[in-house]
């Protein structure tokens, strides 16, 4: 087995507190159950023949167009207006950093691993995720998928990133909250850990690096 030369973690859920409880909160201040939104993105879907979410996070459909459509399709089926604007603002003010694991990706830099971060992001999102961590201090890579037009779990975003730290994939360990994104890294051959808590995920990183 190589040995683990660099460690690529997802953004949010990882580096931040749970999406679970921004999604929570909106749900609180705005009333739109996980369902409704659910419903509304397939219809978006159904009508335009392409996901929009998928579309938003590759970059092939801006904000605007995505809040809008949603926001129609919210409308039409809870026969109330919605207006969805602002909700970009609204998603990062109940998105926190996770202490933890940033101050864990620091001591991993200072060791002499390579960093990258690999995330599923809007292109308009991206000065206002930036500012959540010290993006440049510990981590010489970023892929966002707003802006190379492939996401997770994708093979294409996973090489790009190898690529860019020059690593090969028996070197890298992968860490993401979503369990169909490790998936998608061992895939292409990356080694994964599921990320469901700090102290569960730093303890497999550090396993992980021992014996490999």
């Amino acid at each position: 087995m190589s040995r683990i030369e660099a460690v690529i973690t997802d953004f949010g859920g990882v580096l931040t507190s749970p999406l679970r409880d921004t999604f929570e909160e909106f749900q609180r201040e705005s009333g739109i159950s996980p369902q409704a939104l659910g419903e509304a993105m397939a219809a978006v879907a159904a009508r335009d023949g392409a996901n929009p979410l998928v579309e938003l996070e590759t970059g092939r459909m801006t904000e605007s167009r995505f809040l809008r459509s949603l926001g129609d399709e919210l409308s039409s089926a809870l026969d109330r207006r919605i207006e969805l604007r602002g909700f970009g603002d609204q998603y990062f003010q109940n998105l926190h950093p996770n202490e933890r694991v940033i101050d864990y990706m620091r001591e991993l830099r200072g060791r002499g691993y390579k960093l990258a971060i690999c995330t599923n992001n809007v292109r308009e999102w991206e000065r206002m995720w930036r500012a959540k961590l010290p993006v440049d201090e510990i981590f010489e890579v970023v892929v966002d998928s707003a802006f190379v037009g492939t996401r997770k779990p994708e093979p294409e975003i996973y090489e790009i990133t190898l690529q860019r730290l020059g690593v090969s994939a028996a070197s890298s360990l992968f860490v993401d909250d979503l369990e169909h994104n490790c998936e998608g890294a061992r895939a292409v051959g990356i080694r994964a850990i599921w990320f469901r808590s700090s102290e569960q995920a730093i303890d497999e990183i550090e396993a992980a690096l021992a014996a490999g």
